[in-house]
């Protein structure tokens, strides 16, 4: 568990809960963002595309969009829409696009602290919050037990 965690603050419907600009709110992952984006763009994705997309894949991706074309925000941006449609949160393509052309790692982190708003530990993907949510309600995914053993 993290020494220091972000505290919600109740936001309006349709609002991100955290601001634009609020990167330094979260001052382990605006180091880490600012260092190697593809990390936190990683985390995002994997979280937002439900565990279809891994960590390792999306931030592979995004690093080589980087490097062959100077440009991961054309990549990221989509992903920006994607979590809005997900959680009814206001704005349009057109200035998802920009917030990531003129700022990447502002972006990146008001997604990334979005996620952990809502309850996402990003250290353990998709697949570790699933896991931890089942337990968490006191279903545990295990083999099925048959009484009497198996039998031909």
């Amino acid at each position: 568990m993290e020494a220091q965690h972000l505290h919600a603050k109740p936001h309006a419907e349709g609002e991100w809960s955290t601001g634009f600009c609020d990167c330094f709110s979260d001052c382990k992952n605006c180091c880490i963002t600012f260092w190697c984006p593809c990390i936190t763009f990683g985390q995002v994705a994997e979280i937002v595309d439900r565990g279809s997309t891994s960590c390792g894949t999306a931030g592979a991706l995004y690093a080589l969009i980087a490097v062959v074309t100077g440009c991961a925000c054309i990549y990221s941006c989509f992903y920006r829409g994607k979590m809005r449609a997900q959680y009814n949160i206001k704005g349009d393509d057109c200035t998802d696009c920009l917030k990531h052309f003129c700022c990447e790692l502002c972006s990146l982190t008001q997604q990334y602290r979005e996620l952990k708003h809502r309850g996402y530990d990003m250290s353990l993907g998709w697949a570790g919050n699933v896991e931890r949510q089942q337990n968490q309600g006191g279903v545990a995914m295990g083999a099925p037990v048959f009484q009497g053993g198996m039998t031909r």
